[in-house]
């Protein structure tokens, strides 16, 4: 009788766990640009773009390396597999202040949000930065990577190329 329950406690786990990262999609959330302006998270993929969402803060050298070395490949992205990268700072209410003038002399090309209580972090359910997550053109999560080494961009486009069929 133990068996069969654990067993089936298992199979439903295992069900559920299938069922939900089949749906699993960003959240109806409002977050609010560097310009004070309000963005619903799940009107994003509303043109049907794929979504590459990096989470990065002022204080962190590996998210900053890697937004930038994303730039210099982006606008061939955005041309080959109809991208939209959006940036989201977690930065806390103190450090917000940092954030557009990190942007504005980085230059990066991006729309930045800004998440200071950390409200999408813990949706999401991640710990560190940087921290990758993408979706489909319907808005689905499909990939999602924490840390960055040098080159990680290029596995990151290569999971693009899987979406798109390249």
């Amino acid at each position: 009788m133990k068996k069969i329950f654990f067993l089936s406690v298992i199979f439903l786990a295992t069900t559920l766990q299938f069922v939900f990262a089949q749906d699993k999609k960003l959240p109806a959330i409002i977050l609010t640009d560097v310009d004070g302006n309000k963005v619903d998270l799940s009107q994003l993929n509303k043109d049907g773009k794929i979504i590459i969402m990096d989470f990065w803060a002022t204080w962190c050298v590996p998210c900053k390396k890697e937004l930038t070395n994303i730039m210099n490949v982006y606008a061939e992205w955005q041309k080959n597999y109809n991208v939209e990268l959006v940036a989201v700072s977690i930065d806390d209410s103190r450090n917000t202040t940092k954030v557009k003038p990190t942007v504005d002399g980085s230059s990066w090309p991006y729309q930045v949000l800004l998440d200071p209580n950390s409200d999408l972090k813990r949706i999401l359910g991640f710990q560190n930065v940087p921290y990758v997550l993408v979706t489909d053109k319907d808005g689905n999560i499909v990939y999602q990577h924490t840390g960055y080494v040098e080159g990680d961009e290029f596995e990151l486009e290569d999971q693009l190329k899987k979406m798109v069929g390249k």
